[in-house]
């Protein structure tokens, strides 16, 4: 048998990064046979190559016989094994291989055991890739890594970070794979105030030992900054990469489009299109896209953009098309959505989800009932997600007997446990009925466990504002946006500079000029300053969605559509207003709150007063 021998001086120093080979001597086996030492080494050599050949040959169950026989497998033979267990996502053979492995004295081999706790990490066994971890005594930064890596895949970042200060008070030296995991743990972590000052700590090691030439190392910085909201941060790092790549671009757009602003993705997008790139735009880059335009109600752009997916054959991406079906549905055109959702040839919950979402949010209530029925129907398990859309779809179109059986399915027929978003749709649903008992009563059968602010976690609070601080955050002014030939236009409240100001100022004044001789009575109750009534009315008649209303009449052909976002709740003035444009002008307006659409036609609004 195999014996090691370790010197006193290794024993010592166990934690020192370099790899040292043990000495290894034989002891021969007590055996009254006398063995040709030729024949024996070949007949080894032989089992190991037949180990190794039926792991590639995906003969595990074989290869596992075999090693049973072999007394002496080899390092590269325990290497294919143990990726052979993780391919054939088997526990209980990796536990197998790790018992053979620690008998044959390879349990101190750093190589190997940086392969075990990838194998277990991927096997979900993340106990076990921690014990690996203890029960290596020569670690190198290799093995460090691979555990940093299995416990970031699982989420504990906070554990990762712990490791990494007992890492650098042996003086174990970080690479540039070591900054990437520690930047993923920063994003896993629970603490948001701490991680995101850990992360920035992290960024300027990563800059004082020159790790900012690597571009996944940047990339995986931009992703946690904008992971945090920290567009700046993020915008920043993208700005200084010496080089940048596909995921690089990929990232910042991502950045953009969900940190609430759209446009910037969308003129990135371009960006990158007119630099021209070895790599084109992939679906990761798509599905961003079409948030951004989706956000922006940007029609004719999110057109552009399915057309380039037809070209680039990326139909086929389940996430693409989802974005794309959730786009039209956004952009108020969902007869075009239920043409794409019609023509995919599979389906997942997430793309069931995606259409019940359009209907519910244009006020189709009973249209996202059926169609979550049809999902069930057809064998697809509807998820957390498929009761937000689908219970919200009854709170916009007030049904309250539907919305409380679907509720009441979920445990029962389902067993899914309603969340905190469960509960807000039924309060939501009864309270807008105006069954405001039975909406308490929901709230006191909660059967969740209460969030910090019940709690009266004011630390925790007081955190979260700090973090808000942080990242520069201020209360969001009222916005929106139309898109006219392609081109994105915003609009701020009672902003002066603004294209075509005084034609749009103009123009709402003789619309309200109008309207009060038809007897509308402006609404100034939403504006919450102490001011004259003159002063009230001009202010209300400068909201965003008037002026983004004005914008579109003058720049648009007569009988076309006006679509446009608001980024807060549609106002009860503007609501009025809009419906008598819409009859006045013979236009169609589609407006999209942060709650639901609204399809203004011939004074007639499609939420009946009722949002």
């Amino acid at each position: 048998m195999w014996v090691l021998h370790i010197p006193q001086s290794v024993q010592q120093a166990s934690f020192r990064t370099q790899f040292y080979q043990p000495t290894c001597t034989w002891r021969p086996p007590v055996c009254s046979l006398t063995i040709n030492p030729s024949l024996s080494a070949a007949k080894d050599n032989n089992n190991n190559q037949l180990i190794q050949s039926l792991c590639r040959q995906g003969k595990l169950k074989h290869a596992l016989e075999i090693l049973s026989e072999e007394p002496n497998p080899t390092q590269q033979t325990f290497e294919l094994l143990i990726h052979s267990c993780a391919r054939h996502n088997s526990l209980s053979d990796g536990l197998n291989v790790h018992g053979h492995l620690v008998d044959s004295g390879f349990d101190q081999d750093p190589f190997l055991a940086t392969k075990l706790i990838n194998m277990y990490s991927e096997l979900d066994s993340i106990d076990n890739a921690r014990k690996v971890f203890e029960e290596t005594r020569k670690r190198t930064i290799y093995v460090w890594n691979a555990l940093f890596r299995a416990l970031t895949m699982v989420g504990h970042g906070e554990e990762v970070l712990h490791l990494y200060s007992e890492m650098n008070l042996i003086e174990v030296p970080s690479d540039r794979f070591t900054y990437t995991y520690l930047l993923k743990a920063c994003v896993a972590s629970e603490s948001l105030v701490l991680s995101l000052l850990k992360g920035k700590e992290i960024h300027a090691h990563i800059l004082r030992h020159g790790y900012e030439a690597y571009i996944h190392v940047m990339t995986t910085l931009l992703d946690m900054y904008a992971r945090f909201g920290c567009v700046s941060y993020a915008t920043c790092v993208f700005d200084k990469m010496p080089v940048r790549n596909l995921v690089s671009w990929s990232a910042m757009i991502a950045c953009y489009a969900k940190n609430g602003m759209p446009v910037k993705a969308l003129e990135l997008l371009r960006k990158m299109m007119l630099e021209g790139h070895d790599s084109f735009p992939n679906s990761v880059t798509m599905v961003s896209v079409l948030q951004a335009c989706a956000a922006l109600a940007a029609l004719e752009q999110g057109k552009l953009i399915h057309g380039y997916i037809l070209r680039r054959g990326l139909d086929s991406i389940l996430p693409v098309i989802s974005s794309l079906l959730t786009m039209y549905g956004r952009c108020g055109e969902l007869a075009l959505g239920q043409q794409v959702f019609d023509q995919m040839e599979r389906r997942d919950v997430v793309s069931w989800n995606s259409l019940i979402s359009n209907y519910g949010m244009h006020g189709f209530g009973k249209r996202a009932i059926q169609i979550f029925e049809e999902m069930t129907y057809q064998g697809v398990s509807p998820s957390n997600v498929s009761f937000i859309s689908v219970l919200g779809a009854c709170s916009h179109a007030g049904l309250v007997e539907e919305g409380k059986a679907l509720f009441e399915s979920m445990v029962r027929k389902y067993r899914i446990y309603p969340s905190v978003e469960h509960y807000a749709c039924m309060v939501d649903l009864l309270g807008r009925a105006n069954r405001l008992d039975e909406a308490v009563k929901v709230i006191e059968d909660m059967r969740i466990e209460p969030g910090p602010e019940k709690l009266k976690m004011w630390d925790e609070v007081k955190r979260v504002k700090q973090l808000l601080e942080a990242r520069g955050l201020q209360k969001i002014p009222g916005c929106s946006s139309i898109e006219v030939r392609r081109k994105i236009y915003s609009f701020v409240s009672v902003d002066e500079f603004i294209p075509q100001i005084e034609q749009l100022h103009a123009l709402l004044v003789k619309l309200s000029t109008e309207m009060k001789e038809q007897g509308y009575v402006p609404n100034t109750k939403v504006v919450l300053y102490d001011l004259d009534e003159e002063e009230k009315e001009r202010i209300v008649l400068g909201h965003s969605e008037k002026l983004a209303v004005a914008f579109g009449l003058i720049n648009t052909a007569k009988g076309e559509t006006i679509r446009i976002t608001k980024n807060l709740r549609l106002c009860e003035d503007c609501h009025s207003v809009t419906k008598f444009v819409s009859k006045f002008a013979n236009r169609e307006i589609l407006v999209r709150d942060v709650n639901r659409f609204h399809h203004f036609r011939a004074g007639i609004c499609s939420c009946g007063d009722y949002w």
